[in-house]
């Protein structure tokens, strides 16, 4: 078994690629803007963190998610979202959408899977979800692969 270490820290990052840092800040706070929930958009992005495995933002966002009210259950059952039954149908559109843009296939955000969201999702609200996971993916891309370190609460 081979042991993580950090390359990078966050602080080392955000300070020695300050564009790249406020570029994905502002995408964030992009999507905070939009007037998507932010319980449901830490669900979304925990999610895309679960399955890319990435320590640093799962984390991150656990704290976010917790201090959103969002209930520990469905913080619990999240990697099993699609057999519990606690998830709203939006909820459920949302996580779907987030596995398949995480997960990318050729088969991948089909138009079935794209109609279902928007069921749930106005075409604005579709846009800045899609927003939320490309930005989740990307900061979990850097993350892993600088391996920065959790920072867990003290």
């Amino acid at each position: 078994m081979t042991t993580s270490r950090g390359r990078i820290r966050y602080e080392e990052f955000a300070k020695n690629a300050p564009a790249a840092h406020s570029a994905l800040l502002a995408l964030g706070k992009a999507v905070d803007d939009s007037g998507l929930e932010k319980q449901l958009t830490e669900l979304v992005k925990l999610r895309a963190s679960q399955i890319n495995g990435c320590a640093f933002c799962l984390q991150y966002h656990l704290d976010l998610a917790r201090k959103a009210g969002v209930d520990e259950r469905k913080l619990g059952l999240l990697s099993a979202w699609r057999d519990a039954s606690l998830f709203t149908p939006r909820e459920t559109a949302a996580l779907s959408w987030a596995e398949a843009l995480t997960r990318i296939r050729p088969e991948s955000a089909s138009d079935t899977e794209y109609a279902t969201l928007r069921e749930q999702f106005s075409e604005n609200e579709a846009i800045f979800l899609t927003v939320a996971i490309g930005t989740i993916n990307q900061w979990n891309r850097i993350a892993v692969s600088l391996r920065f370190a959790p920072q867990l609460p003290r």
